[in-house]
């Protein structure tokens, strides 16, 4: 098949960026599937804001503004994101990866409606949460599931056997309730051991907070970001409703950290309760979960079995597989 993904970004980027802390789930999501579609004998092209022209064995990165370059028919086009990109290239079948719950009053002041008329394209989501809170009315032309993977680098990693037991970690955007997690950490589980410590995701609106055993922890790269999850004895991410999967809860669990959240959101699709973590109603919960896993050896050793039990369940490869026979639909 020829597959065409558009995407549009304020940054530049590509495929040679995949590590990289400045990506988001998006982004991601889109290098993962390119690549593994092409390793499933497609051919497939790229439009970006690249941040290089790449072009070799059937496999092409290259700045949006040489789509008419590329003067083609495909067989397949999926706009990353926006359905308006759907405007500037010609395709059999047309699709559209959704990324957010749209309103039908969100959908028409973002001035998608006509685009959708138009194309008629099937939209794309990454969950049940995704579905129920995204309008009928802007999938009336049919959807389907992307399942959202990690980038493989979270499956090869060699496990480290010595974890910081003192340490719990966010790794959520600041606003995805971040705010909310730090109130509780500092009102009910630091005042309970003043030996814990939370790593969280830096941003320069929160001051004084090192004082509470919270620091920012390091945005450099993926290596980074695996070292700092993968020697934490939780993780804790209370949720948001506008996350619609939370690649940061699924990295931890392919890493075999256990997760504290409160369910909001995806974050109810992202953990077993009790198996791999816990889902807490309240904050009160929230708190009483964290203490139990820092503090009960038993109970972390056995989400920490059932996690690595999981690992390697789901790879970009197998959900491109299911991916590409969703485009042969």
């Amino acid at each position: 098949m020829k597959i065409c993904f558009i995407d549009r970004t304020d940054f530049k980027y590509s495929y040679e960026d995949k590590l990289e802390s400045k990506l988001r789930g998006a982004e991601t999501i889109l290098i993962n599937l390119s690549e593994n579609l092409h390793k499933l004998d497609n051919e497939v092209f790229v439009f970006n804001n690249s941040s290089i022209h790449y072009s070799n064995n059937n496999y092409t990165w290259t700045d949006i503004t040489n789509l008419k370059k590329y003067n083609y028919e495909y067989d397949v086009a999926i706009s990353n994101g926006d359905i308006n990109l759907l405007n500037t290239v010609n395709a059999k079948k047309k699709f559209a990866i959704s990324y957010s719950i749209q309103t039908i009053e969100k959908f028409i002041r973002k001035k998608q409606i006509f685009s959708y008329l138009k194309h008629k394209p099937k939209i794309i989501l990454i969950g049940e949460y995704h579905k129920i809170k995204r309008s009928f009315l802007t999938r009336i032309f049919g959807y389907d599931f992307l399942d959202v993977s990690v980038d493989d680098i979270f499956n090869k990693t060699t496990l480290v056997e010595k974890i910081d037991n003192n340490k719990a970690i966010f790794t959520s955007r600041s606003d995805r309730n971040m705010d909310l997690l730090i109130n509780i950490w500092k009102n009910k589980i630091f005042k309970s051991n003043d030996a814990y410590k939370l790593f969280v995701t830096p941003n320069q609106n929160y001051n004084k907070i090192n004082k509470y055993n919270i620091f920012f922890r390091s945005m450099k790269n993926q290596n980074d970001l695996i070292n700092d999850v993968q020697t934490s004895r939780v993780m804790l991410v209370p949720g948001h409703k506008a996350e619609l999967f939370c690649l940061a809860a699924e990295e931890a669990r392919e890493l075999c950290v256990p997760i504290v959240t409160l369910g909001i959101g995806s974050l109810v699709e992202r953990v077993e309760h009790g198996k791999t973590g816990y889902i807490a109603k309240n904050i009160d919960e929230f708190a009483h979960y964290t203490l139990k896993i820092f503090n009960n050896n038993k109970i972390w050793e056995e989400l920490r079995s059932n996690l690595l039990k999981l690992r390697g369940k789901l790879s970009w490869e197998k959900s491109s597989k299911k991916f590409l026979s969703t485009l042969k639909k």
